[in-house]
């Protein structure tokens, strides 16, 4: 069952400490969970690594953190190719994705490679509930920051577009984010956006922001907008999840 409406779930977190197993669905990804709107069976689940590589081990343990949760997981990897015969059917059977992150850059270069960036939309217009974390939060946006070419933070601005703003992440917790993605937005290399600190996530209907969330104590979210020659930051209210 779809969400009623296009929606992505954008954030800095969704994943949990856990004991058995090397981490946990948070609430920020049951959240994107609940959105699908999914009665009376597991919600099916499909996990994108891109942006680690398609590591084994990241995929391993999704499945062990599914098994937990009680999703029907599946996953769509690229390397060393696709494995599934078609990656638009196999996204537009699903409840969730949810894109983990790593290199932003790298995952959007391997997903037009082979059509990922396309299959993402039309399950994004068919309701299936998009969500992740960091660069699987800023590749739904028109850009924002990255250290996919180093460890200084360089501006992204390729992102697939969905929503027409720019996504700051790791607000609070990497020194480099806020002032890079403020002095971005001031000087016009990125439009106005939204960012969170490790921990929030922001929730669009369609292209409208509707609401920020939070699963940890004293994370924010928050919009940054350009005014003139400067740039202006408001603190967003958020729900505690």
């Amino acid at each position: 069952m779809p969400a009623d409406q296009p929606t992505i779930l954008a954030t800095s977190g969704g994943v949990v400490a856990a004991d058995r197993i090397s981490w946990g669905v948070g609430p920020l990804t049951d959240l994107a969970v609940d959105l699908s709107g999914v009665e009376g069976r597991a919600p099916k689940v499909c996990f994108v690594g891109t942006a680690c590589g398609d590591s084994p081990t990241l995929v391993r343990d999704f499945y062990a953190a599914a098994q937990a949760r009680g999703f029907q997981g599946s996953h769509l990897q690229l390397f060393t190719m696709p494995n599934v015969e078609d990656i638009t059917a196999h996204l537009l059977e699903q409840d969730v994705v949810w894109v983990w992150g790593g290199s932003v850059a790298g995952l959007l270069a391997m997903w037009r490679l082979h059509g990922v960036d396309e299959a993402m939309r039309a399950a994004w217009e068919a309701g299936v509930v998009l969500t992740g974390v960091s660069a699987g939060s800023i590749c739904w946006h028109v850009g924002g920051t990255t250290d996919s070419f180093g460890p200084t933070l360089r501006p992204i601005t390729n992102g697939l577009g969905l929503l027409p703003y720019s996504n700051g992440v790791h607000y609070d917790s990497e020194e480099q984010r806020r002032p890079l993605f403020q002095s971005l937005v001031a000087d016009g290399t990125l439009p106005t956006g939204y960012a969170t600190d490790d921990g929030a996530g922001l929730l669009y209907r369609g292209t409208e922001m509707v609401g920020a969330y939070t699963e940890r104590a004293r994370a924010g979210a928050y919009l940054v907008e350009r005014d003139g020659d400067r740039v202006v930051e408001t603190e967003l209210d958020v729900i505690r999840l």
